[in-house]
């Protein structure tokens, strides 16, 4: 498939999704000050799991794909993540390490997918990465490593789980999102009581009505209702209308959102370089799409989407429409 920049309407879209996914952060940090992290990963999913297997239908996709998006996107992701930051991981900088998903799906996509990102693309991914270099620069590495690596581990889990999205190719986004979330509430289930202990999570759910659990349960509320079913499934909706390495990068928001949703709620004030790094990361992002703007280029449909028109053959070359280069279009 060619690697080709996204239309106006997705990039919102995209960009929208990183803003809900970064102003998560905060709710999964109040989330946090009420639940165990493995139990909360565990009722987070069990939360939807229930509806999903009710009232959707089951997506008509091969089982392993549906497998690996849960457990790479749902189980992987989430308890590395919130294990690093129940570990000491500040939130601002856990939103800057997760991306590490994004440079992590597009050498994955082109090593395991015969995906070949365009040359305008690979910069814009460059400059997104200085940009948080900067940022990561300017924060410092203060906690300790093994916070670090877990959140890493989430990133590199999200990164697997956006190959299986992909791979996955849906006939419904939103099926496959949802039944998603019946992959991880078991086995995270099963962690939680031999990691943290049935006598936590007793007192947690004992207390899960009282006024000290509201701002957790707000923050369970939007990471189900809005991060989850809302940002999850317009995402798994462009990783299946477009290349995972067009589609990946705009993760690389979530740092400028985590940090200013920090700076709003929490009161920490960016500084002018973390604010310069988080222009660099958005300029990276929008690269691509800059550059088809202002050579007057349209987005070519993306082969299999379901557009009417009929897209080349695998191994045809094609011209790339950002950068002009010719591609061979790799067959799913």
């Amino acid at each position: 498939m060619p690697i080709t920049s996204m239309p106006t309407r997705d990039v919102l879209l995209a960009a929208f999704v990183a803003v809900t996914w970064g102003v998560n952060f905060i709710a999964i940090d109040a989330s946090l000050d009420h639940y165990p992290p493995m139990f909360l990963v565990a009722l987070r999913f069990a939360v939807l799991a229930v509806p999903a297997v009710l009232l959707v239908r089951r997506p008509q996709v091969p089982l392993r794909w549906l497998l690996g998006y849960g457990a790479g996107f749902g189980i992987a992701q989430f308890v590395l993540l919130y294990w690093g930051l129940e570990a000491g991981m500040p939130v601002g900088l856990a939103s800057l390490v997760l991306q590490a998903s994004a440079p992590f799906t597009v050498l994955l996509a082109a090593g395991l997918l015969g995906e070949r990102p365009s040359r305008v693309a690979m910069v814009g991914v460059g400059i997104a990465v200085a940009g948080l270099a900067v940022i990561a620069a300017w924060r410092g590495l203060t906690v300790s490593v093994l916070p670090v690596a877990l959140v890493l581990g989430g990133g590199l889990g999200w990164a697997f789980g956006n190959l299986c999205s992909r791979k996955a190719q849906p006939e419904s986004p939103f099926a496959l999102m949802m039944w998603m979330t019946v992959v991880p509430p078991l086995p995270m289930g099963l962690l939680a009581l031999a990691v943290e202990g049935p006598d936590r999570i007793g007192r947690s759910l004992a207390t899960a009505f009282t006024p000290e659990a509201l701002p957790a349960n707000l923050g369970l509320a939007y990471t189900v209702v809005v991060a989850t079913v809302v940002g999850s499934g317009i995402w798994t909706a462009l990783l299946r209308r477009h290349p995972s390495s067009a589609v990946a990068p705009f993760s690389m928001l979530l740092p400028v959102t985590g940090f200013t949703a920090a700076w709003l709620v929490l009161g920490e004030v960016p500084a002018l370089v973390e604010v310069l790094g988080g222009l660099l990361v958005v300029t990276g992002v929008l690269l691509p799409t800059i550059v088809r703007a202002v050579r007057g280029r349209p987005a070519r449909p993306e082969v299999g989407t379901g557009d009417s028109e009929v897209g080349p053959a695998p191994g045809a070359l094609v011209d790339d429409p950002v950068d002009g280069d010719r591609r061979s279009v790799a067959g799913r």
